[in-house]
């Protein structure tokens, strides 16, 4: 299926977008990323790149905001601006700055000024924990993460080194049999650039072990895997090895959201899934995300999402149905 997808003192730079002059997206990256559009037959939406955890997009509307799971990853805009959404905070980022997931988690996001003139086109690379992890014990001085709780989404500028290492992913696409061979090196190169960078200590705690960061995303984790039973915070802090107090703090500093407000959304989200997917009605989908009354999901599922299920569905198959690559 192709889809469009939607992703202060403890911020490493203000909220809402970078401050400091834009970087338009280097002539060689831009060309390398029109060319492999031209090669894939050119339209909209999420383009082949035959490379796990890796997705092209190009969209040339401004479309509605789209709720949707944001997993750790690194997402970069070459043209056009986008908008994330996630708990109570709001992030800006356009040509040349990077947005940085480190957990998964639910988020509201769109295109922003996206016309057939001026498209919309970005890359989303998801992170290996397992080579960010061997990376960081080859660095001779690594990144040390603060103690502190960190938002876990946040945004950036790529430097010269990560759009040059860019520039060659994009260009490996259009090499189908080098793809296997040459993708991993140039992971490799994309993780270790951005541990050595400016962000590098917010990058490692994804891969060090027993961080705030580490705790919390394993109470994430049981959430995700338990988000259609009765969530206690006493047990998500056990989870997390964490006092409920502290857990509580911690889990709202890097997620701008409360226990029960990420597991509302988990449901929402899945229950939408169940309706696109498995066409079931409001009614099935609301029962079998854990909702007792059907007439409260649609309540909670209009003001999350700004519209009624069955309306929302609509609308989502439409901009599925245009977001079609030719």
């Amino acid at each position: 299926m192709i889809r469009i997808p939607n992703t202060a003192e403890i911020l490493p730079f203000p909220p809402g977008g970078v401050d400091g002059p834009r970087t338009p997206t280097p002539p060689a990256l831009m060309s390398a990323v029109l060319d492999l559009i031209e090669q894939r037959g050119g339209g909209q939406g999420l383009f082949e790149t035959g490379m796990a955890g890796v997705n092209l997009v190009r969209s040339s509307q401004t479309i509605m905001p789209i709720a949707n799971m944001y997993r750790p990853s690194l997402c970069v805009v070459f043209k056009g601006a986008k908008e994330i959404l996630f708990g109570e905070t709001t992030l800006y980022y356009t040509e040349m700055e990077c947005l940085v997931v480190s957990v998964e988690i639910p988020a509201i996001g769109r295109m922003v000024g996206a016309t057939p003139d001026n498209p919309y086109l970005g890359i989303t690379i998801e992170f290996d924990t397992a080579i960010l992890r061997d990376v960081l014990q080859q660095i001779a001085t690594p990144p040390v993460p603060n103690s502190r709780s960190s938002p876990c989404v946040f945004v950036g500028k790529v430097d010269e080194a990560l759009a040059d290492c860019l520039t060659r992913l994009v260009r490996l696409m259009q090499n189908a049999p080098a793809i296997p061979v040459i993708f991993p090196s140039i992971m490799r190169e994309i993780h270790y650039w951005l541990l050595v960078g400016p962000y590098g200590s917010e990058i490692a705690k994804l891969a060090l072990p027993d961080t705030h960061a580490e705790r919390v995303a394993k109470a994430i984790n049981h959430v995700r895997d338990h988000f259609n039973e009765p969530l206690r915070v006493e047990d998500l802090a056990e989870v997390a090895r964490m006092s409920p107090s502290s857990f509580h703090h911690h889990f709202k500093t890097m997620t701008s959201m409360t226990p029960v407000q990420y597991q509302k959304q988990l449901r929402l989200l899945e229950a939408r899934r169940l309706m696109l997917s498995d066409a079931a009605n409001v009614s099935e989908a609301a029962y079998q995300v854990g909702y007792e009354s059907a007439s409260q999901f649609s309540r909670e599922y209009t003001r999350s999402f700004g519209t009624a299920p069955k309306r929302d569905v609509m609308n989502f198959k439409a901009l599925l149905a245009q977001a079609t690559p030719r």
